[in-house]
């Protein structure tokens, strides 16, 4: 698939819109419909899949198979009824795994079409809408705020703090800074700050972008092609089961023929010199072989398929097991992007937290393994989960918890549900400094429930928190922040670093009404 897109990220701003016919209020609801019925709706467009049927027939088509079949019906001609019933067992054991193997290989593309914004916020007749993505049309204005998926591929007209998780196209774990300026016409994808592209999560600020590429003409959507696209080739082990096969065969015939053509020249009778023949061809062919190969190549799938390694054709086990070197990226091969909050210190105390990855499931313990029950935990619980725009949820189809938003914001969620730490009833966020590169903290100024007034949360690098605080609190009171206290800090900070651990400090300020 070959794709000649227009360089838009070279471009400014003003000329995007004009080369698309939109402005920075967006299309107009009549425009917007006349455009998605001239190029069809914001979708991925799925091949044909392939029914257990045609997986089955799929199965059958190799040399492997053939021999299996030659030898299971020349044993039942020959009169060896159990050979053939070994044989035929491990032909349908053999077919049944490797239908179960490819079609678990083929939600491949279904995982991709996942991955989309099922609704978009977008400017029709200047006014923000919430509608189906699948809706979107070339020149629509996104309107992307933290949180959100964004809904194709978009050059940016106005940013503020604006980060993206881009992780699941360019493998970068870390989040990238948007910015309007255009960038240079060859700059790979990974640099063209810029745009915004088909289901990447936006993870701080807000911003505005128009659409340049819908459906299966974005990033992804050429991703999707090709995975549609890719032919299978014939693995080595294939290739050398077809020669043998081919070899055994002919040699078999001819060996039986030759000795059915004698047995006839010396006046045999022709129906035993027939059955003789036909054992003759039997015996040459080695029915063991292929029934070996198949049950091993069977427990090689089964073993990788253990450890959460899908193998959509059996003899690539074989190929597998010829790697002398594999090359991967970071994010999505070795690391799933996540984050997990491992160790929080407070009132001078170190705790830990069990549990993997986003899942709430855990609990918060003392150095003596107890659970921790102390106030100031779960303040500190309470100001990372709410000086927060992400959201946790479960996908019970993949059965796992997904972050939308900063990954270390989801960590922040996922640990405060372990401290049994609800969000807050009747919040009201009042205002919000988003995350910058340059702040290098978030504030939310908030309304809490039976608060004198509102609270400023905020979290962010440690460094920067410890030296915008006066006060610690130390049971349960509002002390100096003395020197003594800040090497304490400073020193249970460094152990976490230590640890490869990225060091998140919480604080907050109780401000008068009015």
């Amino acid at each position: 698939m070959t794709r000649e897109p227009t360089p838009f990220h070279a471009l400014p701003a003003p000329d995007v819109l004009d080369a698309l016919g939109s402005s920075d209020t967006g299309l107009s609801w009549a425009e917007s419909h006349r455009r998605l019925e001239f190029a069809g709706p914001n979708e991925l467009t799925a091949a044909k899949g392939i029914g257990i049927g045609e997986l089955v027939v799929k199965q059958l088509r190799s040399p492997l198979i053939y021999m299996l079949f030659a030898a299971a019906v020349l044993s039942l001609v020959a009169g060896h009824g159990l050979d053939a019933i070994v044989v035929g067992a491990v032909l349908v054991l053999n077919t049944a795994i490797g239908v179960s193997q490819e079609y678990r290989a083929e939600k491949a593309l279904e995982a991709l079409r996942r991955l989309a914004a099922p609704r978009a916020r977008v400017l029709r007749d200047g006014e923000a809408h919430v509608v189906p993505a699948s809706d979107i049309v070339t020149g629509d204005v996104l309107v992307l705020e933290t949180g959100d998926r964004v809904a194709a591929d978009a050059r940016l007209i106005e940013v503020s703090d604006l980060r993206v998780d881009e992780s699941a196209l360019t493998g970068e774990s870390d989040t990238v800074g948007k910015r309007c300026e255009p960038v240079d016409h060859a700059a790979p994808l990974a640099d063209r700050s810029s745009m915004v592209w088909m289901t990447t999560a936006v993870t701080d600020g807000r911003g505005k972008a128009v659409v340049v590429a819908t459906g299966m003409d974005t990033v992804i959507g050429e991703i999707a092609g090709q995975v549609q696209s890719t032919k299978a080739e014939e693995t080595p082990l294939q290739r050398r089961l077809a020669g043998l096969g081919a070899f055994i065969g002919f040699a078999a015939v001819g060996f039986a023929t030759l000795v059915f053509a004698i047995g006839l020249l010396r006046g045999y009778e022709l129906v035993k010199m027939l059955l003789f023949a036909v054992a003759a061809a039997v015996s040459a062919i080695p029915e063991g072989l292929p029934a070996v190969i198949s049950v091993v190549l069977a427990v090689g799938v089964q073993r990788m398929a253990g450890r959460n390694a899908i193998v959509g054709r059996m003899p690539a086990v074989e190929t597998l097991g010829s790697t002398t070197v594999i090359c991967s990226d970071k994010t999505g091969t070795i690391t799933r992007n996540e984050m997990t909050v491992t160790r929080l210190y407070v009132n001078r105390t170190m705790f830990r937290a069990t549990g993997e990855g986003f899942s709430p499931e855990g609990e918060i313990l003392d150095d003596e393994g107890r659970a921790a029950a102390d106030p100031a935990l779960e303040l500190l619980l309470r100001i990372g989960a709410t000086a927060n725009n992400a959201r946790l949820e479960r996908d019970d189809e993949e059965r796992r918890w997904l972050v939308e938003g900063n990954p270390t914001d989801g960590a922040l969620l996922a640990v405060a549900r372990k401290g049994g730490v609800k969000p807050w009833a009747g919040v009201n966020r009042i205002d919000e400094i988003p995350f910058s590169s340059r702040y290098k903290y978030m504030g939310t100024l908030d309304d809490v429930p039976g608060g004198a007034g509102p609270r400023l949360h905020v979290k962010g690098a440690f460094e920067r928190v410890l030296a915008a605080c006066d006060r610690f609190l130390i049971d349960g009171q509002e002390v100096p922040a003395t020197d003594e206290l800040r090497r304490q800090a400073e020193s249970a900070a460094g152990v976490m670093a230590s640890k490869a651990l990225r060091v998140v400090a919480g604080a907050y300020r109780d401000l008068p009404r009015g």
